[in-house]
């Protein structure tokens, strides 16, 4: 670094005797400059921050995605078990997937790509199988209206469509 002006050693120029600042004085400055200059970059990327924020938790609505594909394995299940009931439950499994799907695309996850099977054999009879399935469309219905009631504005309208869609499969089901 060239200086060009005088600087003074003390407290005074020796051209006119006025009072300056000391070389030591504006050299520790111009340092403090490009170390202030070279430091503040990289506090904006995260190099002295620590990541100690967690993660986010998952969103409310993903136990309503797995819900509505373990509704759809168990008709599907039901309607392998009793053909002659096949024609009055797939439509409802095939319900319950579009709501998977949509639930999915809302919350921003991927379905897996392999349909889920049910978790329990389907009744015996045809008529066994009716009761449990519309006892398991009751349960999911009071989940989704509670997950509806908790939802923001912006998905309270498809979780509603969703209990409705439940009800009139409980209704089906008879």
């Amino acid at each position: 670094m060239v200086l060009t002006w005088p600087v003074g050693i003390g407290r005074t120029t020796q051209r006119d005797q006025a009072s300056g600042h000391s070389r030591r004085k504006l050299l520790s400055a111009g340092a403090l400059l490009v170390l202030g200059g070279a430091v503040t970059p990289l506090t904006g990327c995260d190099l002295f921050d620590r990541d100690d924020q967690p993660a986010p938790p998952p969103d409310p609505l993903r136990p309503m995605v797995d819900e509505s594909l373990a509704l759809a394995a168990a008709y599907r299940t039901s309607a392998t078990a009793h053909p002659d009931l096949a024609d009055r439950l797939n439509p409802i499994a095939e319900a319950h997937t579009a709501h998977a799907t949509e639930l999915a695309r809302v919350i921003g996850v991927t379905l897996p790509s392999a349909a889920p099977t049910a978790t329990t054999a389907p009744a015996a009879d045809p008529a066994g199988a009716l009761t449990a399935l519309r006892a398991l469309e009751k349960t999911a219905q009071q989940s989704a209206t509670a997950a509806c009631a908790a939802a923001p504005a912006e998905r309270a309208a498809l979780l509603g469509s969703i209990v409705a869609a439940r009800a009139t499969h409980q209704e089906a089901l008879k």
